[in-house]
């Protein structure tokens, strides 16, 4: 049995460890204290918490740091609240601003680093809207039969889409990919018409040309399409997220209408190109999201990458746009992997000839409107500085936390959207420049433009203007005759400040120490020079005033490291006595087990029998009994006992008492400790190692004497040759072949054959 006496160091060691650890994670709770905090600003960065106390004489000698603080500490330690900086995060709703759609259009709030703030924006779909669909078709060779479809479901679906909008409104635009190599053939005889090979007239190769604006003549638009043209390209994918990219920014170009849902439909049967894939051309200018036709055709396709997904997005978010991807069987799972990336995006499967396009686009626009999404942008050098989470709360009254976005909503249903703003940093400690965060319901006209402000600096107003900080510096005013630093020294004679700080202009300015915090007008308090208990002034239980500890109730002593209660002295099991934790073991004590010791010798002596029972109680104060096994016997107030005979065995018995009379119960049989073996394992051990390496030894050498030859065996192999082997018999020969400068010349050596050695003869 292990002595508890072994675990003590063990248990000293992990209540140090948890001691210092408390004191971490308490210093850790309050993130506004810190040494390297001088200033009104530098304490507002440390977090929305914080607050700075610039009333005078606060905490007098103290360091400045003491000033920044959680504000109800400030005001426990003497700061009145109007004097305490504090900016508190603030929203304006703008209700001047009407909407049907987006409600409110602006607002403005009022951060600090570390804080946050939320806002409810509603977001009502109507019944019907005006509607611009502008088709945007890859007019590469796989796409003929497509092509045909088009020219003659054009004034179908503007029939079908009049159920949905008395404003309808069609337009026209073309792609196949950047014209230059590797994407297309630069031969002489293709670059006019890619189709040469084919005995057959093509266009040549584009990015994009916008063919027709949007119109409410479906006769016009049907006429535009059946006068296009299919072309060619070389490689796989197309150019179509370029072609996209263009027909979302030229608004003016297309014609796109402010008050209507605007619709881009994409048909193709191939992948698009992503960014970076136009560097195989040679082409590193990345994307500058404007817009660059001229002439109805995108003049910078050879000059500037594909853009990005992010890019994409953001230009159909920001100009109000659906897309509808009508994609074929071969190319879906590619499209439908890049959906989630692009808001407001609708993906159908386009049957071989387009033969379901018109039921296509019209289940398309029911399920875009039905669906209320909004995204929340900041501009682009301000990113890193903010985040933003959004909480859907649907019609239906289901509400997901993270969610933006909210399904099956019928018309003149009005949908919420919880959104919380937080301000993470500020650039530096001086800047105050407005951020713009806009919340967009995609495919929306209508945006909620949200105006922060960031804090990032004090104001400090009051009685006294400024915020008595080290940024203010010091002046000394006309003081007389007076040193200054006779208003530094403590009544009775000393050093200015006691030696703990230095004197400017007049007032001591205390030394930082990195054992606590030195305040007073002469420098002469701190918190930190009273006596230590459990690694703590004080013992953690208790405040330090003047170098003596003013304990907290209940605890009492130097170092508060006496409780006035007694409870912890008390036994639940039996009285005080003089040793153990509750000092309730006392071999001293009637009931101790060597107490009994004479009168359980006496009854071993006599074998436990019942001659020795009549005769030992009359000299027993205690009723003794015997019991083959004890253990069985243990109750509440019982005590196991031990009483050494001879070695290695020990009796025991047992201590109890019934109604105030001492009983014992002696075990009839003696506990013994197994006897120490180890010199015969050792010397086992060592037995079985010798004889096992000798064993090997003995096999190899038994399977080095049968590899070896018998005698009269050479150890030579012999080698037999035929006849016919001889006439096999190699003829090397050598040819070297040499160049000169000017003219190379063969050179042909010629080896004779070999004789045959004695072996082959």
């Amino acid at each position: 049995m292990t002595s508890w006496k072994y675990y003590i160091p063990h248990i000293l060691v992990l209540t140090v460890y948890v001691t210092a650890l408390i004191e971490v994670s308490h210093s850790a709770d309050n993130g506004c204290t810190s040494p390297s905090v001088t200033t009104c600003n530098e304490c507002l960065y440390r977090g929305p918490e914080c607050g700075w106390c610039f009333q005078q004489g606060f905490l007098e000698g103290a360091q400045i740091n003491e000033r920044c603080d959680f504000v109800s500490n400030l005001v426990q330690k003497g700061c009145a609240l109007d004097y305490i900086e504090h900016p508190a995060v603030r929203v304006e709703v703008d209700a001047t601003l009407s909407s049907t759609q987006v409600t409110p259009r602006e607002i403005t709030v009022q951060l600090r680093p570390g804080s946050e703030s939320s806002f409810v924006v509603e977001v009502q779909q109507l019944e019907r809207y005006p509607v611009d669909m502008y088709y945007l078709v890859d007019v590469s060779a796989s796409m003929q039969d497509n092509l045909d479809r088009l020219k003659t479901v054009g004034i179908a679906l503007s029939q079908r889409m009049k159920e949905y909008s008395s404003d309808f409104r069609a337009g026209f635009g073309s792609f196949v990919d950047k014209p230059v190599s590797p994407y297309i053939s630069v031969h002489p005889s293709k670059i006019n018409n890619p189709c040469s090979d084919y005995d057959m007239q093509c266009r040549p190769a584009h990015g994009f040309i916008h063919v027709l604006p949007l119109t409410e003549n479906v006769t016009e638009f049907t006429r535009v399409i059946q006068q296009q043209q299919i072309s060619g390209n070389m490689d796989t994918p197309e150019g179509g997220f370029d072609a996209m990219l263009q027909a979302a920014v030229c608004q003016r170009e297309i014609g796109w209408r402010p008050e209507a849902k605007r619709l881009l439909l994409v048909m193709t049967d191939q992948p698009s190109h992503l960014a970076l894939d136009s560097k195989l051309a040679g082409i590193v200018v990345p994307h500058d999201g404007n817009c660059h036709l001229q002439n109805n055709v995108y003049t910078e396709s050879t000059n500037m990458e594909h853009p990005s997904i992010g890019q994409l997005a953001e230009k159909l978010l920001e100009n109000s746009i659906y897309s509808i991807f009508a994609v074929e069987q071969v190319q879906y799972k590619w499209y439908e992997d890049l959906i989630p990336l692009l808001p407001g995006t609708y993906l159908g499967k386009l049957l071989p000839k387009a033969s379901n396009l018109k039921d296509l686009v019209i289940e398309a626009y029911k399920k875009l409107l039905s669906d209320v999404e909004v995204e929340v942008t900041v501009q682009n050098h301000q990113v890193q500085r903010f985040w933003a989470n959004i909480t859907a709360l649907c019609p239906n009254g289901s509400t997901a936390q993270g969610a933006s976005k909210c399904s099956n909503v019928k018309p003149n249903q009005i949908v919420f959207f919880n959104i919380t703003i937080g301000m993470k940093t500020c650039h530096s400690l001086e800047e105050e420049e407005e951020v713009v965060v806009f919340v967009r319901p995609v495919g929306f006209n209508e945006t909620t433009t949200v105006r922060v402000k960031p804090v990032c600096r004090c104001r400090c107003s009051g009685e006294r203007v400024g915020c008595l900080d080290e940024e203010e510096g010091q002046a000394c005013g006309d003081a007389g005759s007076r040193p200054p630093s006779a208003d530094c020294r403590p009544p009775g004679g000393g050093p200015d400040c006691s030696g703990r700080g230095t004197c400017v202009c007049g007032k001591c300015m205390c030394d930082r120490s990195s054992l606590g915090t030195v305040y007073g007008k002469y420098c002469r308090m701190d918190d930190f020079s009273c006596p230590y208990s459990g690694g703590l002034p004080c013992g953690g239980r208790g405040q330090c005033v003047m170098g003596e500890c003013q304990c907290m109730s209940g605890w009492t002593g130097e170092s508060c490291e006496c409780p006035e209660s007694s409870e912890a002295c008390r036994s639940d099991d039996g009285p005080s006595a003089s040793s153990g934790q509750f000092c309730e073991k006392c071999p001293m004590c009637n009931g101790s087990c060597q107490s009994h010791w004479r009168c359980v010798l006496c009854h071993l002596s006599h074998d436990l029998s019942a001659v020795g029972v009549a005769e030992c109680n009359r000299t027993c104060s205690a009723v003794v009994h015997y019991a083959d096994d004890i253990s069985g016997w243990t109750g509440d107030n019982s005590k196991r006992c031990l009483y050494p005979t001879r070695e290695p065995c020990h009796s025991t018995f047992q201590l109890d008492s019934v109604q105030g009379v001492a009983q014992i119960l002696i075990s009839r049989h003696p506990e013994c400790l197994a006897g120490q073996r180890y010199f015969p394992i050792f010397s086992l051990v060592f037995l079985l190692t010798i004889l096992l390496g000798l064993s090997m030894i003995g096999l190899l050498k038994f399977l080095l004497i049968r590899r070896a030859p018998t005698p009269g065996q050479s150890s030579v192999a012999v080698f037999h040759v035929t006849n016919k082997e001889k006439s096999y018999a190699p003829t090397p020969s050598e040819k070297t072949i040499t160049y000169r400068r000017e003219q190379p010349q063969e050179m042909r050596i010629h080896v004779h054959k070999m004789p045959l050695t004695e072996v082959w003869q």
